[in-house]
């Protein structure tokens, strides 16, 4: 099993342990879920204000694990297929994670921390894994990866930073 494999329980086990499941622990933050097929799982957790979530699955066994801590951040992820993996934890103010797979055993981490950081994640295939954290205020980073097996990973730090990846 993977090192990603045995964060994702972890975070979900503790996420389910503190009873988060599908929880909002401060007023005006939104979650919103639909999902279609079979043995989807998904786990969020809240804190701050205005802060958005909006899950949609379909397909087998896809598995999504949320975390926003702050003010008016937003997550929406919509997966397809069977067991693809989004995972993204948010700290801070006004940050936007997208995430978008289809076909199986896709893989998107996105860690953002500070304000107005930008990422989005959209995977095709099979076999992709996408490895995205943001640290400081107004990041952006973009990643499309189509076939299968890519992998891709962009770590910045500080202030206005760009970060375009594009593989096949």
């Amino acid at each position: 099993m993977t090192k990603a494999y045995h964060i994702k329980t972890a975070a979900l086990a503790l996420l389910i342990g503190f009873g988060a499941a599908s929880t909002s622990f401060a007023d005006s933050n939104r979650v919103s879920i639909s999902q279609f097929g079979r043995d989807h799982s998904i786990g969020a957790s809240q804190g701050g204000t205005y802060n958005r979530l909006n899950v949609y699955q379909r397909g087998n066994s896809n598995l999504s694990i949320h975390t926003q801590d702050g003010r008016r951040n937003s997550v929406s992820v919509e997966q397809s297929g069977r067991m693809n993996d989004a995972v993204t934890g948010q700290i801070g103010r006004n940050n936007r994670s997208v995430t978008g797979q289809s076909g199986r055993y896709n893989n998107a981490l996105t860690s953002q921390s500070g304000r107005c950081n930008i990422a989005g994640v959209a995977q095709f295939g099979r076999n992709h894994t996408a490895d995205v954290d943001q640290s400081g205020n107004c990041n952006a980073v973009g990643v499309i990866q189509t076939g299968k097996g890519n992998h891709a990973t962009s770590r910045q730090t500080g202030r206005g930073n760009v970060s375009v990846i594009v593989q096949d």
